[in-house]
């Protein structure tokens, strides 16, 4: 990126001179029309959740021709009349992970840069906590239209909720020289942090307080609020938010803006595009059409390694946004914000691992494939610290956490050689990153909590609908109700707490002591019912009512799973070379 436009971009999005448009007083409370400057938006009431929403709110122009793969910019002024912000807006291009399937036609439209707004009525004079959602779907698919309206509803309708959406697959996270050169890497962050001032420079117009924003995200949004966590070193602080909660943080290979693999990437989607032989590639992408474009953003996607999505966040120069790894900038504490709640599932790493991994050798070949940049030495170093068990037993069943066998033996899901790679690819990828993102919120006045959902079978994305709804079977109410209430006390305090559910249940905050404690979620009793789990091929037990009641302890995080502490500091010793 050329340095007078990297100032520019600085300067527009990083200093926070002032808002973007300047904004008209607060909204009415009888009619629900919000004057944003730049356009006039009709929200509408819902009697049964008694809060207003606001659909299909533009925050930033549509990212289209020039505008691909440079940083967001405001919207236009359009004030031609009330936009009625009743239907969300088109999510953006989407692509599967690898192997699939393909997508035969655009399932997206890249005028996607819009957000939701849910709110209790206004009380004037009374500013409530923000809760920022932002999306998972490994950076590729997903949308912002997940409701809200559960987890405010649980929480005595004591915050307000934003939901966004940010630039996915090849339009939001294409990087090479060329990019970096002429454009923007990383896009789909960009869009991430200026929704964020959005709801800086606009949210108190829905009666929320800027100067108490939590951002949250699962996988890919978990992961996505991880970088803005260690966006710019960590020299922002407070000013786009003071909270995060991280549900599964996804952190795959971030690899530097122009390394071969992002290059390589860039060069079969420009080839696909058919600008391969363009005096200036990055141009010619900008002037082909959607539909081509969108289905060489799928075909790549589905062409990568299993599980994977080909286009991810990079590390960008040192006069970017996302500057280091996560690894080095946690391990270090550089980060932004004050507060932090971070949770995994039991079983993350199922869903994206292979399931014909039979063998040490089987085993060998994945880890050389999922981390080409890892050597021999680091990868007896990874097989050393997930041994093979030495349990004969093929029975699978949900470990205790505590022994005598752990998840480094068995799961509902696997045993063997498969257990290992789940288990691998899971604390590489999800887990390890928990736990170095609470580690980096010790210290100081910045306060940190970890817990995890347990509750079987417990696979990555689970428990998105423990907290935001409609519940599974296996969710019953007293359940919800205190998982909600914990992102609530954490979204309005600061501390997750629930008045309707610990008990007596002393939950310490996060210490970088050794003595590191969780929260672990599960449940007991209940009804046994048979789930099909397409992962592995097999079928699971899970339980609900009648008799299903919670099952809440305060556990030691890193002996927990037979040393999980140790394995994540043993990961974090190659981390630079995985590279996350």
């Amino acid at each position: 990126m050329a340095p007078m436009a990297r100032a520019l971009v600085v300067s527009a999005l990083w200093l926070l001179v002032g808002p973007l448009v300047s904004a008209a007083p607060l909204l009415s409370a009888q009619n629900l029309v919000v004057d944003l400057g730049y356009g006039v938006y009709q929200g509408v009431h819902n009697s049964t959740t008694q809060l207003n929403v606001w659909k299909g709110i533009r925050y930033a122009s549509p990212p289209t021709g020039d505008l691909r793969w440079r940083a967001p910019t405001a919207p236009a002024v359009s004030r031609n009349g009330t936009v009625n912000a009743t239907t969300f807006a088109p999510q953006c291009p989407q692509a599967p992970d690898a192997p699939g399937p393909g997508a035969p036609a655009p399932s997206g439209d890249e005028d996607c840069l819009f957000l939701n707004v849910y709110a209790p009525n206004f009380e004037p004079g009374r500013k409530l906590p923000v809760l920022v959602w932002i999306h998972g779907g490994g950076y590729g698919a997903g949308n912002g239209r997940t409701d809200m309206s559960e987890i405010i509803n649980a929480n005595d309708n004591n915050f307000v909720a934003v939901a966004i959406q940010y630039r996915l697959g090849a339009f939001g996270f294409l990087s090479s020289a060329e990019v970096e050169q002429n454009g923007v890497v990383n896009a789909g962050i960009l869009d991430m942090a200026f929704a964020l001032q959005w709801v800086q420079d606009n949210i108190g117009q829905f009666g929320g307080d800027a100067h108490r924003v939590t951002i949250s995200g699962e996988s890919a949004g978990g992961g996505g609020v991880m970088l803005l966590g260690i966006a710019k070193n960590g020299t922002l602080g407070s000013s786009l938010f003071s909270g995060i909660v991280a549900a599964s943080p996804y952190l795959p290979p971030q690899y530097d803006f122009d390394a071969p693999i992002p290059t390589q990437k860039y060069s079969s989607f420009t080839s696909r595009a058919g600008c391969a032989n363009a005096t200036s590639t990055l141009s010619c992408l900008r002037s082909v059409d959607t539909v081509t474009l969108q289905t060489a953003n799928t075909n790549e996607n589905t062409a990568s390694f299993y599980g994977n999505w080909a286009f991810l966040p990079v590390t960008e120069p040192s006069s970017g946004f996302i500057t280091t790894l996560p690894s080095d900038s946690l391990t270090s504490k550089r980060v932004n914000g004050q507060h932090i709640l971070v949770g995994n599932n039991a079983n993350e790493g199922a869903p994206f691992v292979p399931s014909n991994i039979t063998s040490t050798a089987a085993l060998t070949t994945w880890l050389r494939g999922a981390y080409p940049d890892l050597s021999p030495s680091d990868l007896d170093t990874i097989l050393t610290a997930y041994p093979a068990s030495n349990s004969s037993s093929t029975t699978r069943f949900a470990t205790s956490g505590l022994g005598p066998l752990t998840a480094l033996d068995v799961s509902q899901l696997a045993t063997g050689a498969q257990q290992r790679a789940d288990n691998i690819y899971a604390e590489a990828t999800f887990v390890c990153p928990s736990y170095w993102l609470n580690s980096a919120f010790t210290g100081g006045n910045r306060t940190s909590y970890h817990y995890q959902y347990s509750v079987p079978v417990s696979l990555h994305g689970n428990d998105v609908t423990g907290y935001f709804g409609p519940a599974t079977p296996n969710q019953p109410p007293v359940f919800t109700k205190v998982f909600r209430q914990i992102w609530g006390g954490f979204i309005e305090a600061a501390k997750p707490t629930s008045a309707e559910g610990l008990g007596n249940l002393t939950w310490p905050a996060w210490v970088d002591d050794g003595e590191s404690r969780m929260l672990n979620l599960n449940t007991t009793g209940g009804v046994p019912f048979v789930v099909p789990e397409q992962a592995e091929g097999v079928n699971i037990t899970e339980f609900m009512g009648p008799g299903i009641q919670n099952d809440f302890s305060v556990v030691d995080a890193l002996t927990w799973e037979g040393g999980r502490g140790a394995r994540c500091e043993v990961l974090r010793s190659i981390a630079s070379r995985i590279p996350i």
